[in-house]
C-alpha cells in the first residue's frame, strides 16, 4: 500500500469514505482514523496498530449536531462538561448509539466521544460527514505521535492517507470521563485537568482500574508510551548516571552533566508537550536509558506522571 502525503481534509475524507484509513492531526496528538458506523473499516485501524480488538476507540465528531448518531443518552452533568470543554482535549464515555460500529467500541455499550480543538481536525471531519473512530496514529504500546514525520514513520505503508498538519500543542492524549454514573469518574487523565473538571462537577472523581476486566477506555489496559529504552523515574538530575547512553527529561536545572540526549523544560505544559517526541528522538539516537523527572501532580501532571509510570512498566 502506498500513503499518501496531503494537507487537504478534502482529500483526506476521500479516503475515509473509500472505507480507508486516515491519520490526522488534533491538538492531543495526531488520530489513525475510519469510519465509525463500519466494522470493515474500523478493524483496520487495529490491524494497522497491531492494537488488541478489546481495547475500545474513542469517536470524533465536528459539531454537536452529530452526537444523536454516536450516543443513546446523555445525563445533564455530562451536558454541562461539553458546554464547558466542547471542543477540546475531553472525552466522554456515554451509553452509545447501535449505529456505531461494535468493533470501535470493544463490543461495549458504550461509547467515548469527543469534539477535537484543532483547525484541521475540524475541517476534516466536516469533510467526513460521519463520526470517524480514531486512537493515536501509532504502532500499539509505542509513544504516541505529535508530528506528522512520527506517523509516517510507524505507518507509511500501513494506511492509506496521512492529513499533515502542525505539532499537537497539547501532546498528551484527551482526558477520558465516564459519564454512564450518577456522578462523573475519570477513566484517563490527559489534557483537561482534574481541576477544570472539578470547577465545573465538583464531585468529579478519579476512577481506579481493574487490567483483568473489560475497559471502557483505552490507555488503561495494555502497556503504552513505550521507548525501546528503560524508563526510570528520578527526582532530580542529581539522582542520574550520564552516559552517551541515557537521557533526561525533566524542569529547570542548571546541571551541567551531559547525556547523549537530554531536554530541559520551562514547566509542565512543555514537559507534557515534548515527552512522547522526546522519547522517539531517544528510539532514533538508540538510547538505552532514559530518566524522567518526576512532577507535582496538579494539573496537566497527572496526566504527564500517568504517561511516565506508563512508559515505565517493563
Amino acid at each position: 500500500m502506498k500513503t499518501k502525503l496531503t494537507i487537504s481534509p478534502a482529500v483526506a475524507a476521500e479516503f475515509i469514505l473509500q472505507e480507508s484509513v486516515v491519520a490526522f492531526p488534533t491538538e492531543t496528538v495526531y488520530g489513525l482514523g475510519a469510519n465509525a458506523f463500519s466494522g470493515n473499516a474500523v478493524k483496520k485501524i487495529f490491524e494497522a496498530k497491531g492494537r488488541p480488538s478489546d481495547n475500545p476507540l474513542i469517536v470524533h465528531i465536528a459539531e454537536m449536531g452529530q452526537l444523536p448518531s454516536v450516543v443513546a443518552t446523555i445525563p445533564s452533568y455530562a451536558e454541562k462538561l461539553m458546554e464547558e470543554f466542547f471542543p477540546g482535549p475531553l472525552t466522554l464515555v456515554l451509553p452509545k448509539n447501535k449505529k456505531i460500529s461494535n468493533a470501535a467500541t470493544a463490543g461495549l455499550r458504550t461509547v467515548g466521544v469527543r469534539i477535537p480543538n484543532h483547525p484541521v481536525a475540524k475541517k476534516f471531519l466536516a469533510e467526513c460527514g460521519v463520526p470517524i473512530a480514531a486512537p493515536s496514529a501509532n504502532i500499539s504500546g509505542k509513544p504516541s505521535p505529535t508530528t506528522w514525520q512520527a506517523v509516517k514513520f510507524d505507518m507509511n505503508g500501513k494506511i492509506s492517507c496521512i492529513l499533515k498538519g502542525n505539532p499537537s500543542r497539547v501532546g498528551v492524549e484527551s482526558t477520558v470521563v465516564d459519564c454512564t454514573g450518577n456522578l462523573p469518574v475519570i477513566l484517563r487523565a490527559g489534557g483537561v485537568t482534574l481541576e477544570q473538571l472539578r470547577s465545573i462537577i465538583p464531585s468529579t472523581r478519579i476512577g481506579k482500574h481493574h487490567i483483568d476486566g473489560k475497559a471502557k477506555s483505552p490507555g488503561v489496559k495494555y502497556r503504552h508510551y513505550s521507548p525501546m529504552a528503560y524508563v526510570f523515574i528520578v527526582s532530580g538530575i542529581e539522582e542520574t548516571v550520564p552516559m552517551k547512553s541515557s537521557a533526561y527529561i525533566g524542569l529547570g536545572s542548571s546541571d551541567k552533566k551531559k547525556f547523549g540526549l537530554k531536554k530541559i523544560c520551562r514547566d509542565e505544559h512543555e514537559y507534557a508537550r515534548s515527552l512522547f517526541h522526546f522519547f522517539r528522538e531517544c528510539d532514533t539516537k538508540k538510547i538505552e536509558t532514559i530518566y524522567c523527572e518526576s512532577v507535582s501532580e496538579g494539573g496537566i501532571g497527572l496526566a504527564l506522571m500517568d504517561r511516565i509510570r506508563k512508559a515505565a512498566i517493563q
